[in-house]
């Protein structure tokens, strides 16, 4: 055991000299064996063998000793590198030729608890089959690893795990032997004076705090500039839809009135200005002006000249087929826009049952709401009542706690009276230490101070020569001949004057060849305003012929839409009476509980008033110019008459500026068709 761990010393003494950074491993190892052949044959021999081995896998050691250091080995010394590299090639490469026995035989003779400690992170299985391997197939081929370090290496792994639970529980006995034997110290007490114990402050009495102010009732209401401010904008706000009504009731400037002939009891009427005619008036159509003035820029004008040119090719192609015989596809045509009809009225069904689904679970939301209420309202009665017990049960607690802090405080004050003397003491001795460190600092300062003199004095010695050695003359000056070539040896080298005058002449071909091509893009432009133009030319005239189509077209639509009706869908009814019985329950739970109007119902309550007032403001209008309807005065059934025709204008004025923006869309497919 003895003779191996002399041979490991040595090795590992070798190991610490070599520096792979600056020595090669064949001129260290000559080194090494002219310094060991003081050493026997058979221990040279081994030393050499071990550390040429070391030397040869060194990537491979240093990969795994790095690891230990950086996972299980943060406690261990640096000065043990050499000693774990040793370990780590004899149990990789020479525990087959070693056998069991005698690699035992080593690691005992080396420090138990570095040895078991390294072996144990070498051996574990997740470390070799996992980063180890990883490691060293970088180095060498996989299956090379594999095969020849990493199997042997988990063969021998249940013994080496039994070898080093051996070791460590004799290390433990050992220890625990050695600790029984010795003789322990056995401390003694200092025979001091035994300090009074510290006296508590006297806590400072609480402050009672004065009885606040209640809150002015003015923080929570709105001043008079605000309230004054609301009367204002409403009052503004019934201007702006008195204002917006009379506008949709009269006939507009951009508008132009259905032309049919009304009966002559209308027309008196609207002479009068009765109110019939205001309720009643003529339905009014729209339409866009043609001449807008459009910028359109190079790719808008090409893009629409194509297309007019395709339309024209279809169109051709179309005639050429008719001609030739082919059939008409008006039949299909008027089958698809009965079925477009039929789908559109579909939609708008489902449409309408989708917009009363969603008021009817607005109603039941409402229901919901003032239950949950009612039970909040419950709750909070019953809250309530718990704090105020929890209030009686927390003044107790805090007389309790007076009551005791009294009583400790009658406690310190009998235990503080002899502190003064054992602090004048400790201030004597704490003022002699502090002289003491000054006079060592005094010492100090001189020492440093004499040094900065002699560094001062060496610096300014060394400043002086480097100045004198400045003030030698120097030759700066060079001449230079612009026509002289510099010789150097290079193809095609030339003076700086020729150099001048070559680029005189290459600045003026590029300036004759830039001016040329001015003018050839000038010449391009002018092709292609060219072009431009007639292009133009051409999208003006088709869009005259489509406009006049496009007339014709709007004036049967607008036919088409005065004599269509809307029906009624079963769905539809059913949501509605669905809707008026969950009103009529929310309004009946809401008087019982007297709660306050939804928003939604509130603001829809604002504007039929509203809506109300302005029309009987118009009907009273209307009763002064006509003086036959003078004597009856307004009533709730003639409001809300008028606010129903009010109504019915708005929505077809609104289904008729839906058409427009329809028939806009697919204006291009209705011109194709009549050319």
């Amino acid at each position: 055991m003895a003779y191996y761990g002399k041979c490991i010393d040595v090795v590992i003494e070798q190991l610490d000299k070599f520096k792979p950074e600056k020595d090669s491993p064949d001129q260290f190892l000559e080194a090494a064996s002219s310094s060991l052949q003081a050493l026997s044959p058979l221990k040279q021999a081994f030393v050499m063998e071990v550390l040429s081995g070391c030397l040869e896998y060194w990537k491979l050691l240093t990969i795994v000793v790095d690891a230990f250091y950086v996972r299980d080995g943060r406690l261990c010394l640096w000065a043990d590198y050499s000693l774990f590299q040793v370990l780590c090639y004899l149990a990789t490469f020479q525990l087959d030729e070693l056998g069991f026995q005698l690699f035992c035989s080593i690691i005992k003779s080396q420090p138990t608890r570095k040895t078991c400690k390294f072996l144990r992170f070498f051996f574990n299985p997740l470390n070799l089959c996992s980063w180890i391997k990883d490691e060293w197939s970088l180095v060498y081929e996989t299956a090379h690893v594999k095969e020849n370090w990493i199997n042997p290496l988990m063969r021998w792994q249940p013994e080496i795990q039994e070898l080093l639970d051996q070791l460590e529980g004799v290390s433990a006995s050992q220890t625990a032997i050695f600790k029984t034997k010795a003789k322990v110290t056995e401390p003694k007490a200092f025979n001091l004076t035994t300090p009074r114990p510290r006296a508590i402050p006297v806590p400072e009495p609480v402050p009672t705090m004065a009885k606040p102010r209640q809150v002015p009732r003015s923080t929570y209401q709105e001043p008079k500039e605000q309230q004054q401010l609301q009367i204002i904008k409403r009052h503004n706000r019934l201007k702006a839809e008195e204002l917006l009504l009379r506008a949709n009731v009269e006939e507009l400037r951009c508008a132009m009135p259905r032309a049919h002939r009304a009966p002559p009891e209308q027309d008196s009427k609207k002479k009068l200005g009765c109110p019939t005619h205001i309720q009643k008036s003529s339905k009014l159509t729209f339409y866009r002006p043609d001449n807008i003035p459009i910028k359109l820029n190079t790719a808008a004008i090409l893009r629409e000249g194509a297309l007019y040119q395709k339309q024209v090719e279809k169109e051709l192609q179309r005639v050429d087929k008719l001609v030739d015989g082919a059939g008409d596809f008006s039949e299909f045509l008027e089958w698809q826009k009965k079925m477009q009809a039929k789908d559109q009225e579909e939609q708008l069904a489902a449409g309408e049952c989708r917009r009363l689904q969603g008021k009817l679970s607005h109603e039941e939301a409402i229901l919901a709401r003032q239950n949950l209420i009612q039970e909040n309202k419950q709750k909070a009665d019953q809250k309530k009542e718990e704090t105020a017990e929890l209030m009686l049960q927390c003044a107790e607690r805090r007389l309790r706690e007076a009551k005791s802090m009294k009583e400790l405080v009658e406690q310190v004050t009998e235990a503080q009276k002899n502190v003064k003397v054992a602090q004048m003491k400790l201030v004597k001795g704490r003022r002699q230490i502090v002289q003491e460190v000054m006079e060592e600092s005094r010492e100090m300062l001189q020492r440093s101070s004499e040094a900065a003199r002699e560094e001062q004095r060496r610096r300014c010695e060394l400043i002086s020569q480097l100045r004198a050695l400045e003030t030698q003359p120097t030759c700066k000056g060079k001449l230079v001949d612009l026509t002289q070539i510099p010789g150097y040896g290079v193809e095609g080298e030339m003076s700086v004057v020729e150099l001048r005058e070559r680029l005189a002449l290459l600045r003026d071909t590029q300036r004759r060849e830039e001016e040329e091509k001015r003018d050839q893009i000038i010449q391009d432009k002018r092709t292609k305003s060219q072009e431009l133009l007639n292009t133009l030319e051409q999208i003006s005239l088709c869009r005259k012929a489509m406009g006049k189509t496009a007339a014709m077209r709007w004036e049967q639509k607008k036919a088409q839409a005065v004599t269509g009706a809307a029906s009624q869908d079963e769905r539809v009814l059913e949501l509605q009476r669905r809707i008026q019985e969950r009103v009529a329950e929310r309004r009946r739970q809401a008087a019982s509980l007297h709660l306050p109007a939804p928003r939604t119902e509130r603001r829809q309550s604002r504007v039929s008033f509203r809506g109300a007032k302005v029309s009987s403001s118009l009907v009273s209008a209307a009763a002064l110019a006509c003086p036959a309807h003078a004597n009856t005065a307004p009533r709730p059934q003639a409001q809300l008459e008028a606010q129903h025709w009010l109504q019915l204008e708005r929505s077809r004025e609104r289904r008729l500026r839906a058409l427009q923006r329809r028939d806009s869309a697919i204006a291009p497919a209705r011109r194709l068709e009549a050319a």
